[in-house]
This record gives C-alpha cells, sequence and structure tokens, in this order.
C-alpha cells in the first residue's frame, strides 16, 4: 500500500512539472504574423492580419513575442492600432523583416498614426534587420494637408525600443506621448531636409525618458520636447538634416518643461542646434536644462533662444564647431526678459575662413564664461 501511495504522488509530481513546462512553452511562445493571415509579398494588405496577431498576443501570459520575419515585405494600408492593457506581463516584438506604408492615395486609414501603441505596459521592440517606410513623398507636396506619423506610443510605461530605423514619414516618425520609462538606443530616422514638418522623435507629457546612440535625419526638429515633459536625457545623437533639439514650441497651454539633458551629441548642417522656443503670451516654465558637449558642423543657427516668457534656465556648455551664420549665439527673449542663462567653455567660429561670428543678446539675464564669440548681458 505504501509503494502505491508513493508511485501515485511521483505520478502527480511528474504530471504536475509536465504541465508547468507546457504552461511556460505557452506564455512565452513565438507567434508569426504569417500565421494570422500576412502574405509578407509586398502587394497585398497585411494590416488585419498584424491586427488579429497583436489581439491573440494581448491575450496571453508570459512574456509572448510577435515576429515579423526577415526577407519579408508587409504592406499596411490600415491604421495598426496596437491596444492594452494585456494579460502578459511583457510583450516582445521582433521586426526583422520590412513594413511599408502605400503612396498616398492607396491610404484607406485616418490621418493620426499609422502603428499606433497605447496602453500597454513592459513593451519591447527590437528592429534589428527590419525597417518601416512610410513612403512620405507621395504626401509631402501638400504641406497644409493632414499627414500620419509612422509610429506612436501613448500611455506605455516600462517601453524599451532598439535599433529601429523608420525612413520618410509623412509627417513625424516617431511620438511619445504621456509614456514613463522609456529607453531609446539605436535608432535611425531618414527623411530628406525639405521634408515638411518630418520631426525625428516629438516627446509630450513623458517623464524619464532616455534616447541614446541615434541618428536622426529629417526636415524639421530631430528632437522636440513640448507639454509637461520631465527628465529628459538624450545622449549620442547625431542630428542632421533638421532643425536641432528643440524645447518647444512652449507655452500654448501653461507647458512645463523641467530636467533636460542633452549631452555629447552633433549637429550637421542643422537650421538650429540647441533651441528654446516658446509663444507670445503663453505661460508655463522651461527650467533646469542642459546642453553640453555639443559638435558643430554649418550649423545655420547654433545656439538660440527665441522666448516670451521669463520662467527659464538654461546652460549651454561645452559647445564647439562651425556656423553657417555671422550670428553664432542669438538670445532674444520677450520684454519680462529670461533669467538663469548660462554660457560657458564654447568656441564658435564662422563656417567661412576669415569670416567672424557673433552673439546677440535680448532682454537675457545670466553669466557668459570662456565663451567665443563674446556675449555681453
Amino acid at each position: 500500500m505504501q509503494r502505491l501511495i508513493t508511485r501515485v504522488l511521483i505520478l502527480c509530481f511528474i504530471s504536475q512539472c509536465l504541465c508547468d513546462i507546457s504552461m511556460v512553452e505557452s506564455e512565452n511562445t513565438i507567434y508569426d504574423v504569417r500565421n494570422y493571415g500576412a502574405n509578407g509579398n509586398g502587394k497585398s494588405d497585411d494590416s488585419n492580419a498584424f491586427m488579429d496577431a497583436w489581439n491573440d498576443i494581448c491575450g496571453r501570459q508570459g512574456t509572448p513575442t510577435l515576429l515579423i520575419p526577415e526577407n519579408r515585405v508587409f504592406l499596411v494600408k490600415r491604421n495598426i492600432i496596437m491596444k492594452g492593457p494585456c494579460k502578459a506581463t511583457n510583450i516582445n516584438i521582433q521586426l526583422q523583416g520590412r513594413i511599408v506604408a502605400p503612396q498616398k492615395n492607396a491610404w484607406e486609414g485616418d490621418k493620426s498614426t499609422m502603428i499606433y501603441f497605447t496602453n500597454i505596459n513592459g513593451l519591447r521592440i527590437v528592429g534589428k534587420g527590419g525597417s518601416i517606410d512610410g513612403f512620405g513623398s507621395s504626401w509631402w507636396p501638400c504641406k497644409n494637408c493632414p499627414r500620419p506619423a509612422v509610429i506612436g506610443f501613448n500611455a506605455c510605461n516600462d517601453l524599451s525600443v532598439s535599433y529601429l530605423s523608420i525612413t520618410n514619414s509623412p509627417q513625424a516618425h516617431i511620438t511619445i506621448n504621456g509614456c514613463k520609462d522609456a529607453i531609446f538606443s539605436h535608432v535611425s530616422i531618414r527623411s530628406p531636409a525639405d521634408s515638411p514638418n518630418t520631426d525625428g522623435i516629438d516627446i509630450s507629457s513623458s517623464k524619464n525618458i532616455f534616447i541614446k546612440d541615434s541618428n536622426i535625419a529629417s526636415g524639421d526638429d530631430c528632437i522636440a520636447i513640448i507639454g509637461d515633459s520631465s527628465y529628459i536625457n538624450a545622449t549620442g545623437i547625431a542630428c542632421g538634416p533638421g532643425h536641432g533639439i528643440s524645447i518647444g514650441s512652449l507655452g500654448r497651454n501653461n507647458d512645463n518643461v523641467e530636467q533636460v539633458r542633452v549631452y555629447n551629441s552633433s549637429f550637421t548642417k542643422t537650421t538650429n542646434g540647441a533651441r528654446i522656443k516658446t509663444f507670445s503670451g503663453g505661460s508655463g516654465y522651461a527650467r533646469r536644462i542642459t546642453f553640453e558637449k555639443i559638435t558643430l558642423n554649418q550649423v545655420y543657427n547654433p545656439i538660440i533662444i527665441d522666448q516670451h516668457y521669463n520662467n527659464i534656465m538654461v546652460t549651454f556648455r561645452g559647445f564647439r564647431g562651425t556656423s553657417a551664420n555671422d550670428r553664432a549665439i542669438d538670445l532674444a527673449c520677450g520684454s519680462p526678459g529670461c533669467f538663469n542663462i548660462l554660457l560657458d567653455e564654447i568656441k564658435i567660429v564662422s563656417s567661412q575662413p576669415g569670416k567672424p561670428a557673433s552673439c546677440s543678446c535680448t532682454n537675457v539675464h545670466g553669466r557668459s564664461t570662456s565663451t567665443i564669440p563674446n556675449c555681453n548681458y
């Protein structure tokens, strides 16, 4: 009898172990979009397949992975909305193939965002080997027409995006709104200098966002930070062409931006380098903003403040390189003035040999030390 009980207990233990192993396997399974009807031939619309795959994965437990396989081209004609909250603890997306949008006349979705992630925690996107092409050239001729962004993240916390490559967005390439604790690394964004309003990365109402080791070429701001955003860190950014890295525009909705650091980054043939811009009559603040260790190559406005309210604290430190404009530093503050502006260890010369570079200051209060060109305020 004792032997029988022992055997039964052993069988139950083994059965339970096998069940647990089976559950782990099912929870951590890789889900290929082709199994949901995606053809990946670049001709037929794969939008529904992406949506079906997401809806299935979001309902799974554990850490499922959505695979967009290599050597395939997935055409999406409608908005893909990947919505949470999900049962999964984390969700991985491996983008190994290409996702492409059609030309403007063949786009069947709305003009918001082509691929939209919302209300998801623990999302991990790795784009090694893959890419997204927004076919923006068919949208750009109509500069004032509504145009979609390529990819957007809304209310996504604990987010990681790496090795993502996006080209030719109709409008902004990446938008980040209402997110917390996100890391973007080794991101590549490429659009022509004359592509209208094609911001690289737009950040609004977000906190603890880290962008590092990325290349951004666009027709507008490489990175723009607006809304109630704080603790934003951009390190190792190669910007150009584009309009530089901007805090703003601010002030339209009582915007507050603070604790922003742009470090060890470069601007090449951009319209602006480090920029603070606000609306006239606006309210809010931009404080504890630091641009440090910046390399400039033929930048038209290397350091520029165009602002109209006085609650501002900005440090520009360790700038080196050339200005394509006679006015290398332009600090233009409204009548209330702007305070706590620090220029330190700066050497900017004209990109044209023998031509002087100058500094212009209006209603500016702060300190300027070891700065070429000299700024008196």
